[in-house]
């Protein structure tokens, strides 16, 4: 395992072969008296009964359960496709998805992704009109699709970075159901407090200039639109960690006190293999004080 520190800015991307663990303290302090803890974020696990994905999935269930984390975190696309399949083979995979997810030996806190939009694709046959179209198959199978919890003096807010465009795709965008909310919910906090924000299409990202040149824009279905105005709410609070998803790239941009890390993907390339050189996996996030510690565990899985 190779330990890299970081100082600004620094991207774990596309090529990486290797997998760091960091440690970033800027700007933050460490109370000795504070309570440190550790969970699993684990995003993009594309469950499905083919390619022996359940199988994989399993094997990364009893990584985690082996390494004994608090609770865990899913980033969103846990199944591997509602957008365009029928109704039977959406609810086939959610059942696989929550059969397998009670494996876990801790609590797990799921966030929507934009593969758990049933129906939204016109291939899938399915009318905006059915009363589970969109993210209410998600909302009646797992639960809210935007909610907050609190652990050990952290706040944790779990954001629906999906909405749906009038030609029946997706794009990343926070609603202002949310933003209402959120503004809300943070005038009930304390602003000392720390907080993470997990989103499953990212916030922050140098994807397009990694993969097209340091002026590529990003696509608005690669992050969130208006993530401008999400972060500006945090404005005078402690936001510390924003958890991403989607990319299934491992990246860590360090900017204004603020962790953004995309967390690679349980299932690589969709359980074909790494992606660019990137191995199936997850994170193990540790906090101690406000000190914020990440390593990215290769879990064991090969295709066979």
């Amino acid at each position: 395992m190779t330990f890299i520190k970081y100082l600004k800015v620094v991207v774990l991307a596309i090529l990486l072969t290797t997998y760091s663990s960091c440690s970033n303290n800027a700007g933050s302090g460490t109370s000795s008296g504070d309570e440190g803890f550790t969970f699993a974020f684990l995003t993009d696990t594309h469950v499905e009964y083919g390619k022996n994905a359940d199988k994989g999935f399993q094997a990364a269930i009893d990584h985690v359960n082996k390494a004994a984390p608090e609770f865990v975190i899913t980033g969103g696309d846990q199944i591997s496709d509602a957008l365009g399949q029928t109704e039977e083979t959406a609810t086939e995979l959610y059942d696989l998805y929550l059969k397998m997810e009670k494996g876990f030996n801790m609590p797990v806190y799921n966030t929507l992704g934009n593969h758990e939009e049933f129906g939204i694709y016109e291939k899938s046959g399915i009318d905006r009109t059915h009363e589970l179209y969109g993210h209410k198959m998600y909302e009646a199978k797992i639960g809210k699709r935007f909610y907050s919890f609190d652990h050990k003096g952290w706040k944790f807010y779990i954001l629906d970075s999906v909405e749906e465009t009038e030609e029946r795709r997706y794009f990343g965008h926070v609603d202002s159901v949310q933003i209402e909310w959120l503004k809300q919910d943070l005038e009930n906090i304390d602003k000392e407090t720390p907080v993470v924000v997990v989103t499953h299409i990212p916030f922050v990202t140098a994807y397009a200039q990694i993969r097209e040149g340091s002026l590529a824009q990003n696509a608005s279905g690669l992050v969130v639109e208006n993530s401008r105005e999400v972060l500006d709410l945090f404005e005078g609070y402690n936001l510390k960690l924003v958890l991403q998803g989607h990319l299934h790239i491992l990246e860590e941009v360090y900017i204004d006190g603020i962790h953004f890390i995309t967390g690679g993907a349980v299932s690589a390339r969709w359980w074909d293999g790494p992606k660019d050189g990137l191995e199936e996996g997850y994170l193990m996030v540790r906090i101690n004080g406000e000190k914020i510690d990440w390593e990215y565990i290769d879990f064991g899985w090969e295709v066979n």
